[in-house]
């Protein structure tokens, strides 16, 4: 396997630029864009074996590969107390608990906005 195999690379639509762009998550953000998806793909390999090599001679530890980690399915998140106030209040009125209200909105939201295909992506790599 080479190196720039463990790196999860996603190519994208993007509604604002028109065009898709291509990012390196946990790494390079968005670094190249394009009208072919398939060639933005391209790019984005060139990019991200270039960043490898420039590591590598630096001295530079690789970063973490996001392909490899365990997730455990616990995060603690931050809100302020009026938004949990009306978080808990919908939960209740979803005779749901709150913890099963915020997994389910953050499902629906995140997996249907294209996240979906990057952990598609993530399966397969």
């Amino acid at each position: 396997m080479k190196k720039k195999d463990r790196y999860l690379k996603i190519v994208e639509w993007s509604e604002e630029d028109q065009c898709y762009v291509g990012s390196i998550p946990g790494w390079i953000g968005k670094c190249c864009h394009g009208d072919n998806e398939e060639e933005v793909y391209h790019e984005l390999c060139q990019i991200l074996e270039e960043w490898i090599e420039l590591y590598e001679k630096d001295g530079i530890p690789l970063p973490s590969k996001i392909t490899a980690k365990n997730y455990s399915g616990k995060f603690q998140l931050r809100v302020d107390s009026d938004l949990h106030k009306a978080l808990t209040i919908r939960a209740m009125q979803e005779n749901e608990s709150l913890n099963s209200f915020c997994a389910k909105i953050l499902r629906k939201t995140v997996l249907h906005s294209g996240i979906s295909k990057a952990n598609n992506a993530i399966e397969r790599g």
